[in-house]
């Protein structure tokens, strides 16, 4: 130890963690073009929560937005359009999980669990712990203080029963979360 140096300042430097922001979140140079488009899926949904915006007009703002272009604009779509159309068939999954009503969860959660169910649904090549893992991280940057606490809580709860085998098969190997 140096006697010259305050004792914080003779410590080991901080680790840092490339592709994070200093709140944790992925730096939009990180993410891949389909986080980029759950991003832009979310802010769509969100219009579609608060405003009750038709999608068509919703979709045309969308993808005028800057960066749009970096994203899976296939995967956009279908999360978009999918559930807005399947959107009371989503709900009605995730009404028996919840622990209040749909009008006291914000708009942003509610939006990210629509695209987490929906994935779980229809995008059989993502797997289940990474739509999760996605969803949450949406949560994290978009959503209120704990709300990737309650997401993170209804997709798992919802895991099981709509990727049964894939969570079976993570169990079985001990990764599943519990």
């Amino acid at each position: 130890m140096t006697a010259d140096l305050p004792p914080e300042q003779d410590a080991k430097p901080r680790q840092v963690r490339t592709g994070l922001t200093s709140t944790g979140a992925r730096k939009a140079s990180a993410k891949s073009n389909r986080s980029r488009s759950r991003e832009f899926a979310l802010q769509a949904l969100y219009q579609h929560l608060v405003g009750r915006n038709d999608a068509t007009e919703i979709d045309h703002f969308t993808r005028d937005l800057a960066g749009f272009h970096k994203a899976d604009a296939a995967h956009y779509d279908a999360l978009l359009h999918g559930t807005i159309r399947e959107e009371a068939e989503l709900d009605a999954m995730i009404q028996p999980l919840l622990d209040r009503k749909f009008g006291e969860i914000s708009p942003i959660e509610h939006a990210v669990m629509w695209i987490g169910v929906y994935e779980f649904r229809h995008c059989l090549d993502v797997p289940w712990r990474v739509v999760l893992n996605e969803c949450i991280e949406l949560a994290k940057e978009f959503g209120g203080t704990d709300g990737h606490k309650y997401v993170n809580a209804v997709l798992n709860g919802l895991a099981p029963t709509l990727r049964s085998v894939e969570v079976e098969a993570d169990r079985a190997s001990g990764k599943a979360r519990a």
